[in-house]
């Protein structure tokens, strides 16, 4: 059992760490929302990701933990907090991407108990490396998302940038390992985009 002390100061630890994940409102994306309005907060684009898991799970590879995918889903761009959105097509900032979000894990999650924040560390690596069926379901969803929304808000950010269909084929590949399904639909997208003259063939 828990002594009274040292739970008001968990209490503490994990309130505070509730205060810090606001930031993630502020924190902009690069891609649109569907409506093409505005862009996207990672805030949203964490909630989204977390609701198309619990809809479309029928549509993973292999059978999966679905309460650990949405979990893996809420927590595993906590980390732009610290280390911003890295825009996935730009190759610089790439280059210290890992190290940047690395260092923001550590601190972010350290604001928690040990256990728990030692629990999301956890989960935000398992993301990363993508090894298990949960982890590869939940980057396809993060790789198809992007992809819905740009082709439902029409391209803009696609034309603007000037993104070729190969770029955005290497980006979505990853989709392939946790759902074919999804993947066949992606290619679908993608396709149809250089026809439209959205992407760059």
């Amino acid at each position: 059992m828990i002594k009274p002390v040292d739970q008001l100061f968990r209490l503490k630890q994990q309130i505070d760490f509730v205060s810090e994940i606001d930031q993630l409102k502020e924190i902009i994306r690069q891609n649109s929302l569907c409506s093409g309005n505005r862009l996207e907060n990672t805030a949203e684009h964490s909630w989204h990701l977390a609701l198309m898991a619990v809809t479309l799970v029928e549509y993973a590879n292999e059978s999966i933990d679905l309460t650990r995918t949405i979990q893996m889903l809420l927590v595993h761009d906590l980390v732009e907090i610290d280390a911003g959105d890295t825009y996935c097509h730009d190759v610089f900032a790439n280059q210290d991407k890992a190290e940047r979000e690395a260092k923001a894990a550590n601190r972010i999650f350290g604001l928690l108990p040990t256990e728990q924040g030692q629990n999301y560390y956890t989960l935000w690596k398992e993301f990363e490396d993508r090894e298990t069926p949960e982890a590869q379901f939940a980057n396809a969803l993060d790789r198809f998302l992007p992809l819905l929304q740009h082709t439902v808000a029409g391209g803009s950010r696609w034309q603007e940038h000037k993104i070729s269909k190969e770029q955005v084929m290497i980006r979505c590949q990853p989709i392939e390992d946790g759902s074919a399904v999804l993947w066949q639909q992606a290619e679908i997208m993608i396709q149809q985009a250089v026809k439209n003259g959205r992407l760059l063939a």
